[in-house]
C-alpha cells in the first residue's frame, strides 16, 4: 500500500510526485512508455521559465528523469489495463501487477491526434506523420509539409525550415492560430509558405509518400502535388488519455476538477492536460502538479 501512486512522467506526473515525495509520502510513478510524455518529442521547449536557450524536449525531458532519480523516486514503466478509484483504497492494475494507494494523482497527459485521410494508416513513418526532432535530418535539403496551425505546428515548422528546402504550412482557418511570435518569425523565413484555408485529403504511395492531395475549403476543389521525396509532419491537436477513467465524470473527454485539482473522487486528483481547462502549456501542468501532490499529501494526513 501506497500513500500515492501517480499515473504518468510527463511535466505534470514529475511536478506531482516530487512535490509529494517531499512532504514524506510513500510515491511511486507508473508511465507507459518513457519519462517526459509528449514533451519529449518536441523540437525545442520554448516560454517555460528557466528554461536553457536552445533545449530540445528529449533534454527537458532528461533532466525530469534525473529530478525523480535524484528526489529517490520509483518509476516503474508499466501499462495501466484498468483502475478502480472509488472506496478509501485505490487499485490500479497493470500488465505486470496490481498496485494500491490511499490517492491517486493522474497526469496522463494527451496523444496526437490522428488524420483519418486515405493512405495515412499504410503510409504511416513512411513519409506521413512523422516526428520533426526525430526524422527532420532525413529530409535535410527535401520538401516537408506540416498539417496545422496551432503554436506546436508553427514551432516544428520552423525547426523543420533549418535543414529543408521548404516547408509548406497546411491549415484549414485562413490565419494560422499561433501566437503572434512565431506567425512574424514565419513571415520572416525564405523557405517557408502557408496553404491556408485548407486541409490534407489524402496521401499516396505504396513504400514511400510521393503525392499528396490538398481540398480547398471554400469551394471543396482538389489538387494533387507530387513530390516524391517530401515528408509531411502532422500537428492537429491532441486528445486527452482518460479512456480509463470511467468512474469520473468528462467534460469532452477531459476531467473536471476544482481548484485543489481534486476530481469528484475524494482522494482521486488530476494535472496536466487531462484536466478540463483554459490553457493547456508545461508551465501549467508543472502548476497542476504541484497543487495536486499537495493536497493529495492533506488527504492522506487526514
Amino acid at each position: 500500500m501506497h500513500d500515492v501512486i501517480v499515473l504518468g512522467a510527463g511535466p505534470a506526473g514529475v511536478s506531482a510526485a516530487v512535490y509529494a515525495k517531499s512532504r514524506g509520502l510513500d510515491v511511486v510513478v507508473l508511465e507507459q512508455n518513457r519519462v517526459g510524455g509528449m514533451i519529449a518529442n518536441v523540437s525545442l521547449v520554448t516560454h517555460f521559465a528557466g528554461i536553457g536557450a536552445e533545449e530540445s524536449g528529449a533534454q527537458f525531458a532528461s533532466r525530469l528523469s534525473d529530478q525523480l532519480q535524484r528526489s529517490g523516486i520509483e518509476v516503474r514503466h508499466e501499462c495501466v489495463t484498468s483502475v478502480r478509484l472509488e472506496g478509501p483504497v485505490k487499485e490500479i492494475v497493470t500488465d505486470k501487477t496490481t498496485w494500491q494507494a490511499k490517492a491517486v494523482i493522474l497526469a496522463t497527459g494527451s496523444t496526437p491526434r490522428r488524420l483519418d485521410i486515405p493512405g495515412a494508416k499504410e503510409l504511416t513513418g513512411k513519409g506521413f506523420a512523422l516526428n520533426a526532432a526525430r526524422d527532420g535530418m532525413r529530409y535535410a535539403g527535401k520538401d516537408v509539409y506540416v498539417v496545422g496551425g496551432s503554436d506546436g505546428a508553427a514551432k516544428e515548422a520552423l525547426f523543420l525550415s533549418k535543414t529543408s528546402k521548404e516547408v509548406t504550412m497546411i491549415h484549414f482557418e485562413e490565419k494560422l492560430g499561433a501566437i503572434a511570435e512565431f506567425r512574424e518569425k514565419i513571415a520572416k523565413t525564405a523557405n517557408m509558405r502557408l496553404l491556408l484555408g485548407c486541409r490534407l485529403a489524402a496521401v499516396q504511395g505504396k513504400d514511400q509518400v510521393r503525392s499528396l492531395t490538398i481540398r480547398h475549403e471554400a469551394d471543396g476543389k482538389e489538387e494533387t502535388i507530387t513530390d516524391e521525396e517530401c515528408g509531411i509532419f502532422v500537428y492537429a491537436g491532441t486528445l486527452p488519455t482518460t479512456g480509463l477513467f470511467t468512474e469520473l465524470p468528462l467534460h469532452d473527454g477531459y476531467i473536471p476538477v476544482d481548484g485543489r485539482q481534486q476530481t469528484t473522487i475524494p482522494g482521486v486528483f488530476a494535472a496536466g492536460d487531462i484536466c478540463a481547462k483554459q490553457v493547456r502549456q508545461v508551465a501549467t501542468a508543472v502548476s497542476d502538479g504541484a497543487v495536486a501532490a499537495i493536497n493529495a499529501a492533506a488527504f492522506v494526513a487526514r
